[in-house]
């Protein structure tokens, strides 16, 4: 007599395993945690959507005590390691790279040991970014008018991506919490930028949103509660 075939244990674990791993979670109240230093230790996250991107709000909130050059949030594509690129600088400010050309922003704030909101924007009509830190917006600055970030991308967070996926290193490695990811295919107004900072109601991203996030942890990376005392 014919039959459904039987899977075995262990096929069944796996295929068990895979579909757990394809759901996206909520993270609300929650926080990635890189508590050392490395070379490996990294999150990837897995855009709700696959699209071309002519426009970009990129937000997250971190907290460390670190000095060191930190990268933020990294995503690559197959023909571009920086398509879009944040990172803290060593001396104070914040870098920004769009399709490979960058934009400094030596003057916004970075408070150790406290948490941060930052939010960066990016407009390709009219080739126009801007930071935005604790509610302190920077001048806006031109990069890549007329330009799009195409391709299949990586999306990093604790290690900047010198290649497509890899080639990570402990210079720029992030050592802290990062939460509150969110990632929008459109330039949010300064009103709702400001909403985000002060932790009122939003509009999650439609691109990368932490209250539905599929991702996958790399190396030494902590999923934990985040505290309400320290301040979110």
């Amino acid at each position: 007599m014919f039959g459904v075939p039987r899977m075995k244990p262990l096929a069944v674990f796996l295929t068990l395993l895979a579909s757990s791993l394809a759901v996206p979670k909520d993270l609300t109240g929650r926080m990635f945690v890189f508590p050392v230093l490395s070379d490996t230790a990294h999150a990837r996250l897995v855009p709700a959507v696959d699209k071309i991107l002519y426009n970009i709000t990129v937000c997250l909130r971190f907290f460390s005590d670190e000095s060191k050059e930190q990268s933020l949030f990294s995503l690559a594509t197959p023909t571009e390691h920086h398509g879009l690129y944040l990172y803290q600088v060593a001396d104070g400010g914040y870098h920004l790279y769009v399709w490979g050309q960058l934009a400094t922003f030596p003057a916004l704030p970075y408070e150790r040991n406290q948490w941060n909101s930052i939010c960066a924007t990016w407009d390709s009509s009219a080739g126009l970014t801007q930071l935005w830190v604790n509610g302190v917006a920077s001048p806006k600055k031109a990069l890549r008018a007329g330009e799009s970030i195409a391709g299949t991308p990586i999306v990093v967070l604790g290690q900047d991506q010198d290649s497509y996926g890899g080639t990570f290193n402990t210079a720029d490695a992030f050592v802290g919490h990062i939460t509150d990811v969110h990632m929008w295919d459109y330039r949010l107004s300064p009103c709702e930028i400001q909403s985000y900072t002060g932790n009122l109601l939003f509009m999650p991203g439609n691109y990368l949103n932490w209250q539905a996030l599929e991702f996958t942890r790399h190396g030494y990376v902590v999923v934990e509660h985040r505290d309400r005392a320290n301040g979110i």
